[in-house]
């Protein structure tokens, strides 16, 4: 019976030692050294609210096209334009009537896709209107818009 309790005692400090065991290494046949057992570091960061992305208007005349806003009223436009002899006009309006219009010019004439940039300051008329900028190309025989691009500004 001595036996019988004294397998019990050592098999019951067997399992109750057996983690233990798992983070202990010998440094040499007289000494254990018990390391810590591995720590898992949580994380935790802040959640990210994507931007929204800038739209990008295009067509067959105009690709990359996008509008920023840099003032109160005044908007960055820029993209490309494959234009004859480079030049385009735009207008502005808010849907029932023109506010500004212009032209510009992009960096090179069709058949190459020409980089334009230029700013535009305009103002609202009406606080529940919408504006839009109108990029079009006039026709070489008649001066009539083609290729119009419709881009929001606000």
């Amino acid at each position: 019976m001595k036996y019988f309790y004294f397998l019990m005692a050592i098999t019951w400090v067997a399992c109750t030692t057996s983690n233990e065991r798992q983070n202990e290494s010998i440094a040499n046949g007289d000494t254990v050294t018990v390391q810590p057992a591995p720590t898992q570091e949580i994380k935790t960061e802040e959640p990210t609210v994507p931007l929204p992305e800038a739209k990008v208007y295009s067509n067959e005349r105009f690709k990359e096209v996008t509008v920023e806003t840099i003032g109160e009223h005044t908007f960055l436009i820029q993209g490309k334009g494959q234009i004859f002899e480079a030049r385009f006009g735009w207008v502005v309006e808010d849907g029932h009537q023109e506010l500004k219009k212009g032209s510009e010019m992009t960096d090179a004439g069709a058949p190459e896709w020409g980089k334009f940039k230029f700013t535009i300051d305009v103002q609202k008329e009406r606080a529940n209107s919408t504006l839009m900028l109108i990029l079009f190309e006039s026709s070489p025989k008649d001066g009539s818009r083609q290729y119009e691009l419709p881009v929001l500004l606000y």
